[in-house]
C-alpha cells in the first residue's frame, strides 16, 4: 500500500496494510466468501478441540503429534492460495481456477501424513511413487504458497538449501558433502518428522495456533480497545503522554497481537496523531510507535511464535522462558518510557488536560487507593484459590470455575451501570483524558482471561497448549455472553439480538484467529525445509568450522555476524522463520566456540540473541513492515522513520549482548533474593543510563564526554564482572572426582561449570567449558543423569558415556567419549558488585555538573 506524500493513511487503507501483511489480500463475496469462512473457523474449531482435554474423555478423534501437523499444514496451505493472490494485478474478489487446483492438491499433499498414516507406517523407508509424487507436489506447492504468504525472500533462502542437499559434492571444503538422492531427499523433507514436519510446525500446531487465537478473540472482545484506554487515561496527562500511553499500550496489546504490523496500526492509528499535536515531528511519532509495537513480541507473558519455539529447542518450560525474558523486556520499556520523556524535555511539550480536574492531593490519594487496592485484590485472590486447592482438593477446579464465573458476572454487572466508553478522535482539539477507574470499571471482565492463562503457565505450570486451551476457551465465553448479560442487567430490549451478535462475534474471532495463523503455519513448514537440510547433510558440523574461520574463533565477532545474519534474513522473512533459521544453524555454534574459548554462555542467552535480532529486523530500513505501518499514519517517509525508530531501539539491541556475558540479566546464576533485587534495580538504571547516552540528554543536555561517561558507567553496571575479572580469577578448579558431590550441593535450577577434552569427529583435540543446568535440588548422581549426563570414573577425571538424545547435556555440547577434566567452582574473591561504587561515584559527578548547568540556564532565562 502506498500514500501519497505528507498524506497519511485513511482508515480503511490501514486496515488494507494490515489484510496484505497478516491476513491476504484477498476479499472474495458470496459463496467463495462463505467457503473460506467455513474453512478458517473448521481450522480454529479443530485446534481448539486438539488442544483440549475432550478427545481423550470421549474418546473420540485423538491425533499423534505427527496426524495434528498434517492436517495443520494441509489447512494452512489451503488458505494461503485461496487468501493470497498470486501476484500485484491478481484478482482480489475472487479465485481463478488455477488457485483453487492448488489449494486443494497443496491440502491433500500437506495432509498426506494424515490421510496414509497406516500405511506409511507398515513401509517405513520403503516410499512407493505415489508417496515420492505427493512429496513433490506438496514440496513445489509449499514454495509457492510461502511465495504468496511471505514473499520470494523466503522461497530463495529455501531454494539455496535444497540446492546444497544436491550440490554437496561440488561444494568447497569447508562446507562439502556426498550430497543425496532425490528419493532420500523428498522422503527425508516430506515423509519424516526431521523436515517440513519437524519441531517448528509441531509447535505451530500445538500451541501457537491457541495463542494467536486468544489474542485475535480478546481483540475481537474488546480487550485491546479497553487496554488502549487504560493507557490512555493512566498516562495521558503526564508530560509527553501520547508518546508514553504508545509505549504502555504496546506493551499491553503484546498480550493481543502477535503481529507488529497490527500492533502499530491498532494503537498508532490513536497515539501518532495524538503525539504530533503534542509538537514532535511526525518521523519521531511513527518511530516511537514502532519501537514500541516491536518489542510487544518480546513481551510476556505472551511473546511472539518464536517464544514458543523457543521450549522445543532449549529444552525448558514456558514458564522458565518467560522467567528469563521477564528482566530485559521490561527494563527495555522503562528505557523507551524514558526516551520519549526525554524527547518530551527537548521539544517542552505539554500533557494533555484531564476530563475532571481534581486537587493534586485528593488526586494522588485515589491513585494511591487504586494501586493499593489492585494489588491487595491479586495477592488476596492468589491465596484465596490456593487455600480452595489445599481445602477441597480434587473438587478445587470445579469450585473455582464456580467462583470465575461469578466474579465475571459481577464484573458484568458493574460495567452495566456505566455508558461504554468509546476512545474520542485523536485529532479532536478538544480531547480530554478520562479517570482511569471510568475507563477500568467498564473492562474488568477483560482481566479474567489473561489471569487464567497465567495461572495455568505460572502456577500451575501446564503445558502451553493446555493453558492456551483454558485461556481461550474462557475468553471465547465472553465473546458469546458478554454483550447479552450487560444488556439484561440494563433491562435492554435487544436481548436476541445481543446473542446473536455474540455468537458472530465468536465466529468472526475464529476466522480472524485462523487467518493470522497462516502465514506463521506456512514459515514453520518451509523453515522446516532448512531443518532438513541440516541434519540429512550434516551442515551443522560444517557451520561450526565455517563460522569459526569467519570469526577467527572471536566470539564477539561471531556475535555481530549473528545479529547481521538476523537483520538481512528479517528484510524478507518473518521473525518466526528468522529464528528457526538462524537459532538451528548458529544457535550451536556459538555455544560450541564459546565454550572452546573458554566461555560457558548459557543456551537460552543464545536464543534470545537470536530472538531479539529477528525482532528488530521489523524496524530497521530498507524493509521494516512496522516502521511502514507507521510511516503509512503519520504521512511521513517510512525510510527516516526506520531510522529514527532505529536509533530508539539500540537500547533493546544492546541487551542481548549484555545478557551473553552476563546471564544474570536473565535472572540466571542468582542466589538469593536480596542479589535479584540488586541486579534488578542495577539493569533498569544501566538501561537508563543507555538511553541518556545515546540521546545526549540526562538531566539536561549533555556533553559529548558526559555522554561518554554515561556509557562506560552503563558498561561496569551491566558487566561488572568484567572489571572485576582483570583483578582476580573467577573460577578455581576443583577435581572432577568430586563432580556428583559439588553438584548435589547446587540450588534449584543450578548450573555446574565443566571443563571437557576430547577428540571431535574429525580428529580435532578440544577442550571446552560448558554450563550444563541441573533442575532440581536432590543427590548429584540423579541430577546430572536427569540432564542426560553419565559419567565413568577414572582416577582424578571422569569419562562422559551415552548422552541422552534431546537431553539438557546433549543441547549444550557435551559428547560421549569426552573426558570432565575439572570443575569449575566461583572463586573466593570479592563481589563483582563492588565495581557498582566507582561507578556510582562517577555518576555523581555527572549530576552535580548537570544540575549546576541546568540552574545556571533557568536563572539565565528569569
Amino acid at each position: 500500500m502506498t500514500t501519497t506524500a505528507n498524506r497519511p493513511a485513511t482508515e480503511q487503507e490501514l486496515q488494507e496494510l494490515v489484510k496484505e501483511a497478516d491476513l491476504g489480500g484477498r476479499d472474495p463475496q458470496g459463496l467463495v466468501a462463505k467457503i473460506i469462512l467455513i474453512v478458517a473457523v473448521a481450522w480454529s474449531v479443530f485446534q481448539v478441540w486438539y488442544a483440549s482435554p475432550l478427545p481423550f474423555v470421549f474418546g473420540v478423534f485423538i491425533l499423534n503429534d505427527t496426524e495434528a501437523r498434517a492436517i495443520h499444514l494441509g489447512f494452512s496451505v489451503f488458505l494461503a492460495f485461496t487468501c493470497y493472490p498470486a501476484f500485484k494485478r491478481s484478482p482480489r474478489r475472487y479465485i481463478p481456477i488455477a488457485d483453487w487446483v492448488f489449494a486443494i492438491a497443496g491440502a491433500f499433499a500437506a495432509s498426506y501424513l494424515f490421510l496414509f498414516y497406516r500405511d506409511l507406517a507398515l513401509r517405513p523407508g520403503q516410499p512407493t511413487w505415489y508417496d515420492l509424487v505427493a512429496s513433490g507436489v506438496g514440496l513445489l506447492l509449499l514454495l509457492e504458497a510461502t511465495r504468496r504468504s511471505l514473499g520470494p525472500p523466503m522461497v530463495i533462502v529455501a531454494a539455496v538449501f535444497i540446492t546444497f542437499t544436491f550440490a554437496g559434492p561440488w561444494m568447497p571444503d569447508v562446507i562439502q558433502h556426498k550430497g543425496a538422492s532425490l528419493t532420500k531427499f523428498l522422503q527425508h523433507q516430506w515423509l519424516t518428522t526431521e523436515g517440513v514436519f519437524g519441531v517448528a510446525l509441531g509447535v505451530s500446531a500445538g500451541f501457537v495456533f491457541l495463542f494467536v487465537l486468544f489474542g485475535s478473540l480478546l481483540e475481537k472482545a474488546g480487550g485491546g480497545n479497553w487496554m488502549m484506554q487504560i493507557s490512555v487515561a493512566l498516562l495521558g496527562h503526564l508530560r509527553g503522554g501520547p508518546a508514553k500511553v504508545a509505549v504502555v499500550s504496546s506493551a499491553l496489546n503484546g498480550v493481543v497481537s502477535g503481529s507488529s504490523v497490527s500492533n502499530v496500526v491498532s494503537g498508532g492509528i490513536f497515539t501518532i496523531p495524538m503525539m504530533k499535536r503534542t509538537g514532535l515531528s511526525g518521523v519521531k511519532a511513527g518511530a516511537i510507535e514502532t519501537a514500541s509495537s516491536v518489542n510487544g513480541q518480546i513481551m510476556p507473558p505472551v511473546m511472539g511464535a518464536a517464544a514458543f519455539l523457543m521450549t522445543e529447542y532449549v529444552g525448558l518450560p514456558y514458564s522458565d522462558i518467560v522467567k528469563h525474558a521477564f528482566l530485559p523486556a521490561v527494563i527495555s520499556y522503562i528505557a523507551l518510557f524514558y526516551i520519549v520523556d526525554i524527547e518530551a524535555q527537548i521539544i517542552n511539550a505539554k500533557p494533555l488536560e484531564r476530563a475532571i480536574k481534581r486537587p493534586r492531593g485528593e488526586f494522588w490519594l485515589r491513585q494511591l487507593l487504586g494501586w493499593s487496592g489492585t494489588v491487595a485484590f491479586i495477592c488476596g485472590l492468589y491465596y484465596v484459590v490456593l487455600g480452595i486447592q489445599a481445602v477441597f482438593g480434587v473438587a478445587a477446579p470445579w469450585l473455582l470455575a464456580i467462583g470465575g464465573i461469578g466474579l465475571y458476572l459481577v464484573s458484568l454487572w458493574y460495567a452495566a451501570r456505566f455508558p461504554d466508553l468509546e476512545l474520542d478522535d485523536a485529532s479532536n482539539p478538544d480531547l480530554k483524558i478520562p479517570e482511569a477507574w471510568a475507563v477500568a470499571r467498564t473492562g474488568l471482565h477483560f482481566t479474567l482471561p489473561i489471569i487464567v492463562l497465567l495461572w495455568c503457565l505460572m502456577v500451575e505450570e501446564m503445558s502451553p497448549g493446555l493453558s492456551a486451551f483454558w485461556a481461550t476457551a474462557s475468553v471465547m465465553a465472553i465473546v458469546v455472553t458478554q454483550r447479552p448479560i450487560i444488556a439484561f442487567f440494563r433491562g435492554s430490549r435487544e436481548f436476541s439480538a445481543t446473542v446473536k451478535q455474540g455468537l458472530l462475534d465468536l465466529v468472526d474471532g475464529l476466522n480472524l484467529g485462523a487467518r493470522n495463523m497462516i502465514g506463521i503455519g506456512i514459515a514453520t513448514a518451509t523453515a522446516g525445509i532448512i531443518v532438513g537440510t541440516v541434519t540429512l547433510t550434516g551442515m551443522g558440523l560444517m557451520m561450526t568450522d565455517f563460522v569459526e574461520f569467519l570469526s577467527g574463533g572471536n566470539v564477539m565477532i561471531m556475535l555481530f555476524l549473528t545479529a547481521f545474519i538476523c537483520l538481512i534474513l528479517g528484510m524478507g522473512i518473518p521473525t518466526t522463520a528468522n529464528y528457526i533459521l538462524v537459532a538451528t544453524l548458529m544457535a550451536p555454534v556459538i555455544v560450541e566456540l564459546g565454550a572452546q574459548a573458554g566461555l560457558a554462555i548459557p543456551l537460552i542467552a543464545v536464543h534470545m540473541f537470536v530472538f531479539y535480532f529477528g525482532i528488530m529486523a521489523d524496524v530497521t530500513p530498507p524493509v521494516g513492515l512496522a516502521s511502514f505501518a507507521a510511516a503509512a499514519i503519520s504521512g511521513e517517509d517510512p525510510i527516516k522513520t526506520g531510522l529514527q525508530g532505529t536509533i530508539y531501539s539500540m537500547r533493546t539491541a544492546v541487551l542481548p549482548f549484555v545478557f551473553i556475558f552476563n546471564p544474570q540479566l536473565l535472572l540466571i546464576d542468582i542466589d538469593h533474593a536480596a542479589e535479584a533485587v540488586l541486579v534488578i534495580g542495577i539493569s533498569t538504571i544501566a538501561i537508563l543510563l543507555f538511553a541518556a547516552g545515546t540521546m545526549g540528554w540526562f538531566l539536561t543536555r549533555s556533553k559529548l564526554w558526559e555522554s561518554a561517561l554515561l556509557l562506560l558507567i552503563c558498561f561496569a553496571m551491566f558487566r561488572p564482572g568484567f572489571f572485576m575479572d582483570k583483578l582476580y580469577e573467577p573460577y578455581v578448579q576443583a577435581p572432577a572426582a568430586q563432580i556428583y558431590d559439588i553438584a548435589g550441593r547446587l540450588p534449584d535450577d543450578g548450573r555446574i561449570l565443566l571443563v571437557v577434552a576430547g577428540t571431535t569427529l574429525e580428529g580435532e583435540d578440544v577442550t571446552k567449558t560448558i554450563s550444563l543446568p541441573v533442575g532440581l535440588p536432590g543427590d548429584g548422581r540423579k541430577r546430572l543423569a536427569d540432564a542426560g549426563l553419565t559419567l565413568v570414573p577414572m582416577g582424578d577425571k571422569m569419562q562422559i558415556g551415552a548422552i541422552k538424545f534431546g537431553s539438557g547435556a546433549k543441547r549444550v555440547g557435551l559428547e560421549g567419549g569426552f573426558t570432565v577434566e575439572h570443575v569449575l567452582l566461583p572463586a573466593d574473591r570479592p563481589s563483582k558488585h563492588l565495581v557498582y561504587i566507582p561507578a556510582f561515584i562517577l555518576l555523581a559527578g555527572i549530576v552535580m555538573l548537570q544540575l549546576r548547568r541546568r540552574k545556571t540556564a533557568k536563572l539565565a532565562v528569569a
